[in-house]
């Protein structure tokens, strides 16, 4: 199904629109699957790009960090920011190097960044970042300490434009080069959790919780 290219400022046009599109529906299940995002930012006149977690509730994108981190100081008045997330399927091996690629999934959030300065908002926020690395594990964990909350900075993306670019399938070779004795084809890239561990201090007999399991599950 094709997507009308919507009216986009320059900056979030796709130039090339072969493997891209603005499918929001495409965008959040690449999110919703993606474990780090890489988030750019203006830092004294320079652009800083910082791979951190996320989560996402509707339109709107958290991430979180101490509250003394550039990220969190420096973009806590509503100012333009973007995210990338990026699913890595697999390499691409061609017959010449210059058709070697990579089958992957990314999608580009361009928005305005604010600090979630609403107490409920941020437990929420906060709530979903962890629930988002392990379905669940908010309720398994303590309360968090004032101190804590404190220490700790919340910002959303409100996210203003998505856009999508995906490759998959088979390496494009020249017809020059079909036939020849030159290796083609795909490796798969999968991402999955290994056994847990627990840490030494952790008491005999308790077991690994069910967030863990729910983890596995959702990044298989």
């Amino acid at each position: 199904m094709k997507h009308e290219k919507p009216d986009l400022p320059p900056y979030a046009k796709i130039r090339q629109m072969n493997r891209g599109g603005y499918d929001k529906d495409l965008a959040n299940e690449i999110l919703d699957a993606g474990l780090v995002a890489h988030c750019g930012f203006i830092h004294e006149g320079r652009p800083m790009v910082i791979p951190m977690v996320y989560a996402r509730i509707d339109d709107k994108l958290y991430i979180h960090g101490a509250s003394t981190t550039r990220i969190i100081k420096d973009n806590n008045a509503g100012v333009p920011a973007s995210l990338e997330v990026t699913l890595l399927d697999g390499l691409v091996f061609g017959r010449s190097a210059f058709h070697h690629s990579m089958n992957f999934r990314c999608v580009i959030v361009h928005g305005t960044a604010r600090l979630v300065e609403d107490l409920e908002e941020k437990n929420i926020a906060l709530a979903a970042i962890t629930d988002h690395m392990a379905p669940g594990r908010w309720a398994e964990c303590r309360e968090m300490l004032p101190k804590e909350l404190k220490a700790t900075g919340v910002l959303v993306l409100d996210v203003e434009h998505v856009s999508t670019k995906v490759r998959t399938g088979p390496p494009v070779d020249d017809p020059i080069d079909i036939g020849t004795d030159i290796w083609a084809g795909i490796v798969p890239v999968a991402t999955g959790f290994g056994q847990p561990y627990a840490a030494a201090d952790v008491p005999d007999g308790i077991e690994p919780p069910a967030s863990i399991r729910a983890a596995r599950q959702k990044f298989a």
